[in-house]
C-alpha cells in the first residue's frame, strides 16, 4: 500500500476510534475495530472507492455492529454486568465535544444506556447525535432506508431521554467544588454531610474494586453513603489491596468529574460522579485494572495537579 493510501488512513483515525468506542463503550475494542478496518482498507481496491471517508466509515460501523451481536458481548453484557471503559478528559477517542448531544453522546451515562438499544438503533443514534450525518448518508452506512434511520434515532432519543437523569450540565468549577466536599465527607467519616450531598435517588454502580463477579448496585442516598463511606474508609488491608497508600485526584472521565485513587502514579480505580442540581445523582466505580488500561496511559503523559487528599 503506497503512503498516500496509509496517510488517508490515518486522517481519519481518530474519527473512526471516535465512533467505534461510542458505539462498543470500550477503548480496547475499538481499537481493535479500527485496526481491521486498516486491514480491510489494505486489501481494498482503493480505485473503486470514490469517497474513502464515507467508506472507512461504513466498515467500521458494521465491524463494531458484528462485534455488539457476537455471543460474547451479549454474555458480556447481560443483565446489565457490564460498566463502559471510562478514558480521561482531552482523550482524543472521546472525539467531538462542541455541542451539548456530542458531549453527552460519551458520558459514562448515556454509553450505558445506549446498551438497551439495538444494535442498529445505537448505531444510527451515534452516527447522528455525535457525527451530525444526514439520515441518507446513514442510510447508506447502515444499508437501511432513511425513513428507517429516522425511526431509528427518533426511537433510540426517546429511550435514552426516558432512562436519562436530567439536570444539565454543571460548570467545571462548581462540579469540582461538589466532588471535593464529597470525598472529604466519605474520607473523614462525616456520614451526615455525605448523605446532604446527594439527591434522594441517588444510586451507585460498581465493579467491587475489580473483584466482583458481578456489579454492585445500592439505591438510596442513605444505602449509597453507607457504601461510600465503608468503600473509602482507610485500613492496613485495602491499603495492602491498592498496592500501597492512595492519593486522590479530581479530575474529568468521559466529561464528568471523576475521583482517581493513585498509587506510584498508576491509577488504581475511578468514581465517576453525575451531578444534579448541586447534588451527586450516580456514582459510578471502576476499578478492574483491563478496564483502566487506556485512562494509565492518558494519566502517564501527563502532568498530574496536586492531590485532594496526598496520603490515604
Amino acid at each position: 500500500m503506497d503512503s498516500a493510501a496509509v496517510d488517508r488512513f490515518e486522517a481519519s483515525r481518530g474519527r473512526l476510534a471516535s465512533l467505534a468506542y461510542r458505539l462498543l463503550g470500550s477503548a480496547t475494542d475499538a481499537e481493535d475495530a479500527v485496526q481491521d478496518t486498516f486491514l480491510r482498507w489494505q486489501a481494498a481496491d482503493r480505485e473503486r472507492v470514490d469517497v474513502p471517508e464515507a467508506w472507512l466509515t461504513k466498515v467500521v460501523t458494521h465491524l463494531c455492529l458484528d462485534r455488539l451481536r457476537s455471543a460474547q458481548a451479549r454474555h458480556e453484557r447481560a443483565a446489565g454486568d457490564w460498566l463502559p471503559e471510562p478514558l480521561l478528559g482531552g482523550d482524543p477517542m472521546l472525539g467531538p465535544a462542541d455541542t451539548f448531544e456530542q458531549r453527552e453522546s460519551v458520558s459514562l451515562a448515556v454509553l450505558v444506556l445506549m446498551e438497551r438499544l439495538s444494535p442498529v438503533e445505537r448505531a444510527a443514534y451515534v452516527l447522528r447525535e455525535a457525527f451530525s450525518y444526514p439520515h441518507a448518508e446513514i442510510a447508506r452506512i447502515l444499508d437501511i432506508t432513511e425513513s428507517t434511520s429516522q425511526q431509528h434515532v427518533h426511537r433510540a432519543r426517546r429511550r435514552v431521554a426516558a432512562e436519562r437523569r436530567r439536570g444539565g450540565e454543571v460548570d467545571p468549577a462548581s462540579a469540582r467544588r461538589i466532588v471535593e466536599e464529597f470525598l472529604a465527607a466519605a474520607t473523614s467519616g462525616r456520614t451526615e454531610r455525605l448523605v446532604e450531598l446527594l439527591t434522594a435517588d441517588a444510586a451507585v454502580v460498581s465493579d467491587g474494586a475489580g473483584l466482583a463477579r458481578r456489579l454492585v448496585r445500592y439505591r438510596t442516598r442513605e444505602r449509597v453513603a453507607s457504601f461510600v463511606r465503608a468503600g473509602l474508609r482507610p485500613t492496613p488491608a485495602k491499603r495492602r489491596l491498592a498496592g500501597g497508600s492512595l492519593a486522590f485526584h479530581i479530575e474529568s472521565v468521559n466529561g464528568s468529574p471523576a475521583v482517581l485513587a493513585v498509587v506510584d502514579g498508576r491509577v488504581v480505580g475511578a468514581v465517576a460522579c453525575d451531578l444534579s442540581d448541586g447534588r451527586i445523582a450516580f456514582l459510578r466505580g471502576i476499578a478492574a485494572a483491563d478496564r483502566l488500561t487506556r485512562l494509565n496511559e492518558a494519566w502517564s503523559r501527563r502532568e498530574p495537579g496536586v492531590p485532594v487528599i496526598e496520603a490515604w
